[in-house]
């Protein structure tokens, strides 16, 4: 391969999916962490997907474990390229392989998996996480790695040094080689010309085919080994001297961003940091720009409707109006009021209603007289009339519902006492 370019077509993408994602819960109680809902229309894995798309990339295996139903519906029926170009999006689902075990880390879930690499051949493996919120030109990635002559390379973001604590920090020398893994220290090193930023691991790497293999075969044979890739794989292969580069995300130059999206990445790991990433899609100028057509993120199309906004009764304040939000297909706003809110397909705010800084999941449906502050209401809830929520966590939480840093997780199938219509 040239040092400055890559075939595309000898890229194989595998994507790490499996997680349970116990820090979502309850909105992984029923389905996998990359399959949550986001940004009204999307699954958080219809993000990476659209950046290996985006980026020309169509050879794609989805690593799925842990209650995969929903993600494998949504990658079957949605993610469908064309065979005819040798291109494809596949669920891969845990078979046990190599033994009785289900996967214990990420990097036995390759292991485990390694068939699809020894079948497609390819030159480089992608390997990322299916549940962050970024935009990544990958060729830049794959450019990178090429050019350094690398087994593997790392996608790293500058952090403040504050915060770094909370990450796995990579130890690099002047050149981005990487010297050194520090997993979630409490000191951990600056980056180089910097000593007010580290930089974290993004948990995206890219690996030659020769060397994935031979790794994830040695880790499989060594007990004490976590099987991860950040843990024992790339901190071992560090320390046998072998080429292993720091990619910078912060240089990725998406087409059609701006400078405000440049870097932009989000661990949406917890409620509020979910709550969180919603909520900076609705600012007036968003660092994760949903509207760039040169960088679209894709999904199924829906058969639904426009949203409808209906009544201006202002005397009886019976408006239908919707302020800094989003608001999806299938949606009627009905005399309601919603400000700084994500409505996701098939939505229904009945007259007289609030509903801000909140997130509702696939056809809920909001009472008259109801209303939500900082809430996360999941697929199908129905709200009764003259409910209250979010104003009062201790009532919340007597009613069963999870309340994080101020944010109020109504789960699916919950029972909702109201008002009588």
């Amino acid at each position: 391969m040239d040092a400055l370019s890559f075939d595309p077509s000898q890229v194989l993408v595998m994507i790490l999916a499996g997680g349970e994602g116990k820090r979502l819960y309850p909105l992984t109680l029923d389905r996998a962490k990359p399959a949550v809902p986001f940004g009204g229309r999307y699954r958080i894995i219809d993000i990476v997907l659209s950046n290996f798309v985006n980026s020309g990339m169509a050879k794609v295996k989805i690593l799925t474990q842990y209650k995969s139903a929903s993600l494998d519906e949504h990658i079957a029926r949605v993610w469908r390229l064309s065979p005819i170009l040798d291109q494809f999006i596949e669920a891969v689902p845990a078979q046990q392989r190599t033994g009785k075990t289900w996967y214990r880390g990420s990097a036995d879930a390759v292991f485990q998996c390694q068939h699809v690499i020894l079948d497609e051949k390819p030159e480089l493996v992608a390997i990322f996480g299916g549940d962050h919120i970024y935009k990544m030109d990958v060729r830049q990635m794959l450019s990178y790695h090429v050019a350094k002559n690398a087994e593997a390379t790392v996608a790293v973001i500058p952090v403040p040094k504050a915060e770094a604590s909370d990450f796995g920090v990579i130890e690099i020398d002047g050149e981005g080689k990487i010297l050194a893994f520090h997993e979630k220290v409490k000191d951990p090193p600056a980056m180089p010309g910097n000593p007010n930023m580290c930089l974290a691991s993004m948990g995206n790497y890219v690996f030659s085919k020769d060397a994935i293999l031979r790794e994830v075969n040695e880790d499989s044979t060594i007990d004490a080994s976590e099987h991860d890739f950040g843990k024992n794989i790339l901190p071992r292969m560090v320390q046998a001297g072998r080429s292993v580069w720091a990619y910078d995300f912060a240089t990725n130059k998406v087409p059609g961003e701006d400078e405000r999206g440049n870097g932009y990445w989000r661990d949406v790991g917890t409620i509020e940091a979910y709550w969180r990433a919603q909520m900076d899609l609705i600012e007036i100028h968003p660092s994760f720009n949903l509207y760039n057509k040169r960088w679209p993120i894709r999904t199924g199309v829906t058969h639904d409707p426009p949203a409808k906004f209906v009544f201006r009764d202002e005397a009886q304040a019976r408006v239908g109006i919707a302020t800094d939000s989003l608001v999806s297909h299938g949606c009627i706003i009905s005399g309601g009021r919603i400000h700084r809110s994500v409505l996701s397909v098939g939505c229904r705010i009945n007259s007289f209603s609030e509903v801000e800084e909140s997130v509702l999941f696939e056809g809920v449906q909001i009472g008259r007289h109801t209303r939500l502050r900082r809430c996360i209401v999941d697929k199908d809830v129905t709200i009764p009339s003259g409910v209250e929520i979010g104003f009062n966590h201790e009532l919340d939480k007597q009613k069963g519902f999870t309340v994080e840093n101020g944010i109020v997780v109504i789960p699916k199938k919950a029972k909702i006492d109201g008002l009588s219509t």
